[in-house]
C-alpha cells in the first residue's frame, strides 16, 4: 500500500507543479500535535515543507470536494477519504494509525469505568460530545451510545437527546491560542463529562490540570481507525509525506502522542 500511495502521487503530479511550494496536508484536529511534529521531522529529514490545515474530518472533506487544494488527507476515519476516492478525487485509502475513546471528567466528579454509563445517563450530568457526520469522534460516540442501548435499554434515546455537541460543527467555538479546545471547554465548565479521543483527553488534562481521564469499559469501548489518501493532482512530495507518516519515524512519533501504530515498515 505504501508503494501504491507513492505511485498515485507520481502519476497525479501536474507537469508544471512548483516543487518549492509546501505540501498541503489536511488532517483531523486530533492529529494536530502529532502530525505537526511528524511534518517538522519530514522537513528536517527530506527537505519539503508542509502547510497543514487541521479540523473536523467531515468538514475538511467538504472543503476538498469544493476545490480546496489539499494533497494529503489524513482523516480520523476511513469513510471520508473513501468518499473522495470513490468520487475520483483521491487515490487508495490506507489505515495509518488507531485511537480509542475516553471520557474526560471534571475534578471531583465521582466516576469510574464501572460507573461511567450511570453517570452519563444521570439527568444532572452535562455530557459533551463532538458533532456526528462532521467529526468522526461524534460518530464513534454514537456507536458507543448504541452499545449502551444493549446494556441498558432506553440508553440510546436518553444519550442521543442529552449529548451536547460542543465541537466539530462549522460554528463550534474555537479555543484561545495556546489552549486545547477540550481543556478550554472543560475549564469553562461547559460539560461535566466529555467523550473524546484518548489522545485529546491526555492533552486536555495537561491543559487543564485536575481533569480526570476515565477509560471506557470494554462493553462500551469503540476504536477509531484513521485513514489517509493522496489527493488527485498531488505532487511527488505529497506521496513522500504519506510514506513518511507510515515510516518507522512517523509511526514512532504518533505512538509518542498516544496513538496506536499500525505500520512499522522496513
Amino acid at each position: 500500500m505504501r508503494r501504491v500511495l507513492l505511485a498515485v502521487a507520481l502519476t497525479m503530479a501536474p507537469a508544471l507543479a512548483n516543487a518549492q511550494e509546501p505540501v498541503r496536508l489536511y488532517a483531523a484536529g486530533s492529529l494536530r500535535a502529532a502530525l505537526t511534529e511528524v511534518s517538522e521531522a519530514f522537513t528536517r529529514d527530506q527537505g519539503p515543507k508542509v502547510a497543514a490545515t487541521f479540523g473536523a474530518s467531515g468538514l475538511l472533506r467538504e472543503r476538498i470536494e469544493k476545490g480546496e487544494p489539499a494533497e494529503v488527507f489524513a482523516s480520523a476515519d476511513l469513510q471520508h477519504p473513501t468518499t473522495l476516492m470513490k468520487a475520483g478525487k483521491a487515490g487508495p485509502v490506507t489505515l495509518f494509525v488507531r485511537n480509542q475513546l475516553c471520557a474526560l471528567a471534571q475534578p471531583g466528579h465521582s466516576v469510574t469505568p464501572a460507573t461511567l454509563l450511570d453517570r452519563m445517563l444521570d439527568p444532572a450530568t452535562r455530557l459533551g460530545s463532538s458533532t456526528p457526520k462532521n467529526d468522526p469522534s461524534g460518530d464513534y460516540t454514537w456507536v458507543m451510545f448504541e452499545k449502551a442501548e444493549k446494556l441498558k435499554p432506553g440508553s440510546f434515546k436518553t444519550l442521543d437527546a442529552k449529548a451536547l455537541k460542543l465541537v466539530g460543527a462549522a460554528d463550534s467555538p474555537q479555543a484561545p491560542a495556546g489552549r486545547t479546545v477540550y481543556g478550554w471547554l472543560m475549564a469553562e465548565k461547559k460539560a461535566d463529562l466529555f467523550i473524546t479521543y484518548c489522545t485529546n483527553a491526555i492533552l486536555a488534562a495537561k491543559d487543564a490540570p485536575g481533569l480526570q481521564i476515565v477509560s471506557i469499559p470494554e462493553a462500551l469501548a469503540v476504536g477509531a481507525d484513521y485513514g489517509m489518501a493522496v489527493l488527485k493532482g498531488a505532487r511527488p512530495d505529497a506521496g513522500q509525506l504519506a510514506m513518511y507518516i507510515l515510516s518507522p519515524a512517523g509511526q514512532q512519533i504518533l505512538a509518542r502522542h498516544g496513538f496506536t501504530p499500525v505500520a512499522l515498515p522496513m
